[in-house]
């Protein structure tokens, strides 16, 4: 197994674990672990491959990523009863996934031959659908729908990084930069609260 593709698994079964720390929250039944956290984890992947135009979504000719959310599920239905507050859990582990999904995916669509900004949104892509799945069948409100500082961090994640692969192609300093950035970015949002201003509403102009 490459670099690759063991840190894709690992971000799918960190996405994965927030669906089943989500499903705790909501009371369900195992088989509700299992399906919250398998849509999280491959969600944003599968959205990422069928825009790609893929002629395979990566999970269903590799079931590795199905089971790797299975078990990931399973164990967080016998164990989410020792975490005092799931809810900030889900959130340091979304953000985890949100910098290493937002690297890959953008890598996985520079591999294909996409173009560098169509790569840039693709990786945000995948690092946010994930989630919003996650929160829309849980009934949570979504992160992107509060003042958070979430997708700006997946921007900037996937923006370093296909801008240094452009100048270091066979070197992994760019997913080691767009990670760090994206995580430290998302991570001090969480620790201090950091939001950026939403728009605020203001009498319109007469014209007449």
């Amino acid at each position: 197994m490459t670099l690759l593709a063991f840190l894709d698994l690992c971000a799918v079964a960190l996405f994965a674990v927030t669906g089943a720390l989500a499903a705790s929250r909501k009371e369900m039944d195992i088989f509700g672990f299992f399906l919250l956290g398998t849509v999280t984890g491959i969600g944003g992947g599968t959205v990422r491959d069928v825009l790609l135009g893929q002629v395979s979504v990566v999970w269903i000719h590799d079931p590795t990523y199905v089971l790797v959310c299975v078990v990931a599920s399973g164990l967080t239905f016998f164990s989410a009863h020792l975490v005092a507050s799931r809810y900030i859990v889900i959130l340091w582990l979304d953000a985890l996934g949100l910098a290493l999904f937002a690297v890959m995916g953008a890598d996985k669509a520079l591999s294909v031959g996409a173009h560098p900004v169509t790569a840039i949104v693709l990786g945000m892509i995948t690092a946010t659908f994930g989630g919003i799945i996650r929160d829309v069948l849980a009934n949570e409100t979504s992160l992107l729908l509060k003042e958070e500082i979430y997708v700006t961090a997946a921007f900037i994640g996937a923006a370093s990084f296909v801008a240094l692969s452009l100048f270091l192609p066979q070197s992994r300093l760019p997913l080691i930069v767009g990670f760090l950035l994206c995580f430290a970015i998302r991570g001090l949002a969480l620790r201090f609260g950091w939001k950026l201003p939403g728009y605020k509403p203001r009498p319109g102009r007469d014209f007449s």
